[in-house]
């Protein structure tokens, strides 16, 4: 059981990337955090592995090794393997996670798999896997965690985007799922609000900037000019804490990007962001609408989304 009564986090997705530095940064806010993707590393490896931690990007990066950096640095942490195309390895997952610490409080999902190409160019293969892991693996994994965050009135994150034209461009097959995703967000949301689940929550978020990850290295290593418009993966893990400090009602049912969260609900400001950069006093640039524009073209469907929360 989780020591000292910790909330517990599941964050599945966190063996690299951003999902390692969500669950790092949760169990540095007093979270006991379940690390969960399919990559582990053997015990008899973990020993030898150096340098340590890894290059949090690499595929030296598992879960064993996440869950193992928490642990070195004073928090708690449990890796638990998961295949979000199993929904049998989904309910094993949450079952492992109740049985370990018998609650369950977040619960962050983070899986996905991406193919950015049109449609000529996604194959059958690719379509499914993407709607296997994006899709249906969100939809089991809120199935089985739903019932024990109902007890603790517990919130979800999502990795999802929010929903517009701009996005499906070039990647049609890929913004299937992940709107598909973002419409969970938005109908599970207005599900805790007719139910009475006011303290209940689950929030999408979306960087408004690149961030460094697996996926961005393979640009960087070609031109290492590209990191000049990539963030470090803090800023979603400190959107995320921020969101979980947040009323339910600020959060739930809201499709965010990581920015302007914070812009708004944090206070940061342009300066504030700068630590953000990877290449320090670089300015990346937006791969979302700007804010301005953004809240101008969106602000008829917020108001039209919060006057149907409220007649429920």
């Amino acid at each position: 059981m989780a020591s000292n009564n910790k909330p517990v986090a599941l964050v599945v997705g966190a063996s690299r990337g951003i999902g390692r530095q969500i669950a790092i940064d949760l169990a540095k806010n007093g979270y006991a955090v379940v690390v969960s993707a399919k990559s582990m590393t053997p015990t008899s490896d973990l020993i030898k592995l150096t340098p340590f931690p890894p290059n949090p990007n690499s595929s030296a990066s598992t879960i064993t090794t996440v869950a193992r950096e928490i642990q070195l640095t004073g928090g708690e942490a449990t890796a638990i393997p998961v295949d979000t195309t199993s929904y049998e390895s989904i309910k094993r997952l949450v079952a492992d996670t109740i049985s370990k610490y018998h609650r369950l409080d977040v619960l962050v999902y983070n899986s996905g798999a991406i193919w950015w190409a049109p449609v000529a160019k996604t194959p059958m293969k690719r379509f499914r896997l993407m709607q296997r892991v994006n899709v249906e693996g969100l939809y089991g994994t809120v199935q089985e965690a739903l019932p024990h965050l109902k007890r603790s009135q517990g919130r979800m994150i999502v990795v999802c985007p929010p929903i517009y034209s701009r996005f499906f461009r070039g990647k049609t097959a890929y913004a299937m799922g992940k709107v598909g995703m973002s419409v969970l967000v938005k109908g599970l949301g207005m599900d805790f609000v007719r139910e009475g689940h006011k303290d209940m929550a689950i929030t999408g978020i979306w960087p408004a900037v690149a961030i460094e990850s697996a996926a961005t290295e393979q640009f960087t290593r070609k031109d290492p000019s590209h990191a000049r418009d990539l963030r470090k993966p803090t800023i979603f893990s400190d959107a995320i804490l921020a969101m979980l400090r947040s009323p339910a009602e600020v959060v739930n049912g809201k499709l965010e990007l990581d920015e302007d969260f914070l812009r708004v609900h944090a206070g940061l400001t342009d300066k504030d962001f700068s630590r953000y950069s990877v290449i320090p006093g670089t300015s990346p640039r937006r791969i979302m609408p700007a804010g301005e524009f953004y809240h101008k073209t969106s602000c008829r469907l917020v108001l039209c989304w919060n006057k149907m929360l409220t007649w429920g």
